[in-house]
């Protein structure tokens, strides 16, 4: 039996993106269809990189590397729905020798709709691929905000 995931908090987070979701992203029952969540988890990781100062999609590959999304996960609390605010908290949590692993929640208010966790790995771009650090600039980057 595996352990109970980490319910994350509102409090777990000190920068979020405000994402107003769309029709063509719910189900027939009205609710955000679960796929979409990882859509907003990379919403809001994407606009985490730019509020750091990061280039996207440029400063991802420095250092003659590319980075892949390697995991997702994703548990879910609560649903949203067509039409309302929802925020996206995004904060590193751990940085490898070869990747960097994001925490998520997705909030409407206080209440926790949904929380998971992304990992990103660099590796060289010529062939073959092997795993390389992450460019040192974007973790500075990323550490310093």
């Amino acid at each position: 039996m595996s352990a109970k995931p980490e319910r994350p908090l509102r409090r777990d987070f000190s920068w979020f993106h405000t994402l107003r979701v769309r029709w063509a992203e719910t189900d027939p029952q009205g609710i955000v269809f679960n796929g979409n969540y990882f859509l907003y988890f990379d919403v809001g990781l994407t606009e985490y990189w730019r509020a750091a100062g990061i280039r996207v999609p440029q400063d991802l590959t420095l250092e003659d590397s590319e980075s892949f999304a390697v995991s997702a996960h994703a548990d879910f609390y609560a649903p949203a729905v067509f039409d309302e605010l929802i925020e996206i908290g995004v904060r590193l949590e751990r940085v490898g020798n070869s990747s960097a692993t994001f925490r998520m929640g997705i909030f409407r208010g206080e209440e926790v709709l949904t929380g998971g966790r992304m990992v990103y790995a660099w590796a060289t771009n010529t062939l073959p691929r092997t795993p390389c650090p992450p460019p040192a600039v974007l973790i500075e980057k990323l550490r310093a905000f």
